[in-house]
């Protein structure tokens, strides 16, 4: 998912469970840093100062290790390094980290017949600058960019993990879910320090462990859709072992002649949606919530419902249809809605 305005994050205390033994003991901490382009923040309890400030700083040094990774704009980086492959016919060996977040986007982009594809990048260069100069790309540089796309042109062998992109051109974009992976791991690196009452948010996606000592969960403020008509009163949810992200046009849009252009691109058609939403996806891990998030954006209300319910995810879904304001909420994402 593309970088959002943070989503609201409210710590207060929440009746209903006792805290365990030691919980007297441990402080609250939070850290933030620019990671990945947007602030990182830390947010966990721990039994000193000493420690927090340890586990903080790894989880940093893990993100900054992961943007060296997974970054399409460091020009060193190893996605951008392998996207200087494409056309070459070649079968590049390539990291752990980068090979997880692959197999998992390529997996989605099968199931959702394209409309989750990190071979985007060309379409979403094209679409920053359209962005940028508040005017519509040409129908040649818009054509050039959807040529030099296409999942099923991002060939991954499992056997050697080599990766090879085969259409000239091609370049990686993982803004749909290279945070959430971050997240995820930035937990499991607290975890290694012996923190598991934490909240990691980077850039619209978080990830929480065990909830603050004494409470039921995390307390998360919901963003509404700002739209004509569309409910204003505010929505929290408490999370525990769980992840949450956040995806539409809510912070990041553009108008072109008259039309409202979401910063999320819709590799079909190499533009920014036109479909004012906002999708909120809560699922076990970052990785699948940040992915989904973005690929319910691009498929709509309808088959965004239908890949939730496949996927068992919880769904929180408002759109805007000829002039109304429609919403949804299923069944597993109103379990961690407060009351």
């Amino acid at each position: 998912m593309l970088p959002l305005v943070p989503l609201g994050l409210l710590l207060t205390s929440l009746a209903g469970r006792t805290a365990a033994p030691g919980d007297a003991a441990l402080g609250r901490f939070e850290f933030t840093e620019p990671q990945m382009g947007v602030p990182f923040r830390v947010v966990f309890y721990a039994p000193d100062p000493v420690t927090a400030t340890n586990a903080a700083q790894a989880v940093f040094a893990r993100i900054r290790a992961l943007n060296d990774v997974l970054s399409d704009y460091e020009f060193d980086s190893e996605l951008s390094r392998l996207s200087r492959t494409a056309g070459r016919d070649e079968a590049v060996p390539v990291s752990a980290e980068l090979w997880t977040v692959l197999l998992r986007a390529q997996d989605l982009a099968q199931r959702t017949d394209g409309a989750f594809d990190v071979t985007v990048g060309p379409c979403v260069s094209v679409w920053r600058r359209a962005r940028r100069d508040r005017e519509m790309p040409t129908a040649t540089r818009l054509a050039a960019a959807r040529a030099a796309t296409g999942w099923q042109h991002l060939e991954l062998d499992d056997a050697a993990r080599t990766v090879r992109l085969r259409v000239a051109r091609m370049r990686l974009d993982l803004g749909g879910i290279a945070k959430g992976y971050a997240v995820d791991q930035g937990l499991k690196v607290l975890a290694g320090h012996g923190i598991t009452r934490a909240l990691i948010e980077g850039g619209g996606d978080l990830a929480v462990g065990e909830p603050p000592p004494g409470q039921l969960g995390w307390r998360i403020e919901l963003p509404p859709l700002e739209a004509p008509g569309a409910p204003a009163q505010s929505r929290f949810v408490r999370l525990r072992q769980a992840a949450l992200a956040t995806s539409g046009d809510v912070f990041q849009f553009v108008e072109i002649d008259g039309v409202r252009y979401s910063h999320i691109v819709d590799p079909r058609t190499g533009l920014g949606l036109t479909n004012r939403s906002l999708v909120t996806v809560i699922a076990p891990d970052g990785l699948t919530a940040d992915s989904l998030s973005t690929a319910i954006s691009v498929l709509g209300p309808e088959q965004g419902r239908r890949l939730a319910r496949r996927e068992g995810v919880g769904l929180s879904l408002a759109w805007q249809q000829d002039g109304t304001i429609e919403t949804f909420v299923n069944r597993r994402f109103r379990r961690w809605l407060e009351p």
